[in-house]
Parts: structure tokens; sequence; C-alpha cells
């Protein structure tokens, strides 16, 4: 037996695709203080990148893992919701699924910080080179 959503094909399949990405992206907005914080940060520091980035590279690293940090934590979001989803009790494996999730988030953070005060520190504190 077979979802209505998979016999959508071509435009159709792209638009609602779309629309259900952005669903997810309110979702989180609405019900995940970590996520709006991150989002808060990604709208000062994507304009950010192209200013603080001298070529292309540097522009796609400081945006990218900007990016990346949103990824992760939707992604972190979307385990712990299914964790949740399976029931209220405590489980071995529910806990090391959500703390494996936070510890990517916490990877993801942790690479976007050192990069970003390695172009500052190219930028304002460094030889430069």
């Amino acid at each position: 037996m077979s979802s209505p959503f998979e016999r959508r094909t071509g435009l159709s399949r792209i638009i609602h695709a779309f629309g259900y990405s952005l669903a997810g992206l309110a979702s989180a907005l609405r019900s995940e203080s970590a996520f709006r914080q991150e989002s808060a940060l990604a709208v000062v520091l994507l304009p950010a990148a192209f200013w603080l980035g001298s070529n292309w590279v540097e522009i796609g690293l400081l945006a990218g893992s900007i990016i990346l940090v949103l990824v992760v934590e939707l992604l972190n979001t979307a385990v712990e919701s299914a964790i949740d989803r399976i029931g209220p009790e405590r489980h071995e494996l529910s806990g090391r699924a959500k703390d494996l999730g936070s510890a990517a988030v916490l990877l993801s953070l942790l690479l976007a910080g050192g990069l970003w005060a390695a172009a500052l520190w190219q930028r304002f504190g460094g030889s430069g080179a």
C-alpha cells in the first residue's frame, strides 16, 4: 500500500516537499529555543561572513559552518522528537540517542566557533598570513 505522497511526481512533489520543509523550520522556530538562538545568531553571522571572508572559500566556510549548526540542530530535534514519540519511560538506548544528537550539535558548534575565531584572528589579531 503506497502513501498518497509517493504518487506525486515532478513539480508537484517539489512544491509539496518545499512546503513540508518550511513547516519543519516553522515548527523548530516555535518549539525549540536552541534553534531560535542559533537562528538569531545566523541572521547576524551569515551577512558578516561576506564582510569577514576575503574570498569565496572563506565566505563559504564561515557561512557553511553556521548553516551546518542549524542542520545538525534540526536533526537532533528530529531524533529527540522520535524518541519522545516512542514513550516517556527511560531507556538506555533512548538516552544514548539523545546524547549522541547533543554531541553532534556540540561538535558543529565547536567547528563553527573555531573557524570564526581563526578568521577573526587572521583579520584583526594575527600577522595576516
